[in-house]
């Protein structure tokens, strides 16, 4: 028995072109011959960025989120916009959002965010050997950037207050490295 069946996409339509998102609704028929629908949010995709001002600390962002009317704790993140290369959208999103400037990068992981209904592929990167420079935000972006001890903001991951799944994910690997390394 197969772990997945692939299915053929008979019909496919557009229902919205957006300036971040776009939505397509596919008619699938699977090799059986049954149908379904599926719905799918197309994005460009977005970086997420670990900023170590010090090896033993991280650098979080309070951002007004919106969608769920909150404030949220969050990595400094941003999308990438079309045909942008990731590492240069996460060099300009760490500026943007932080004011820090970065020396040194590693790409450390892609992940999808939400597989089940969108196409966004995170790219995670940790960005040291930084040097405090002037923030310059969207027009509409208000971020309060704080810094924390690595094993503060793994707390706060486990007590709940960080809810944000790319952060969540992304302060977990930075707390294993530092466990690996003896951080």
């Amino acid at each position: 028995m197969a772990l997945f069946t692939r299915q053929d996409t008979v019909e496919s339509n557009r229902i919205y072109d957006g300036y971040i998102i776009n939505l397509r609704v596919d008619t699938l028929r699977s090799n059986e011959g049954s149908e379904t629908t599926r719905e799918v949010v197309e994005h460009n995709g977005g970086v997420v960025i670990i900023c170590q001002p010090e090896p033993s600390k991280v650098v979080l962002i309070r951002q007004y989120r919106y969608a769920i009317d909150e404030e949220l704790l969050e990595l400094p993140a941003g999308r990438i916009e079309r045909g942008e290369d990731p590492f240069l959208a996460a060099k300009r999103e760490l500026t943007e959002e932080t004011g820090y400037i970065a020396e040194t990068w590693c790409e450390l992981s892609r992940m999808y965010s939400a597989p089940g209904f969108c196409s966004e592929l995170l790219y995670l990167y940790l960005a040291t050997d930084v040097r405090l420079g002037e923030k310059c935000p969207d027009y509409d972006e208000h971020t309060e950037v704080m810094v924390f001890p690595i094993d503060d903001a793994w707390e706060l991951v486990i007590n709940g207050h960080v809810r944000d799944a790319k952060t969540v994910a992304g302060i977990g690997l930075l707390a294993n490295l530092a466990k690996i390394s003896g951080g």
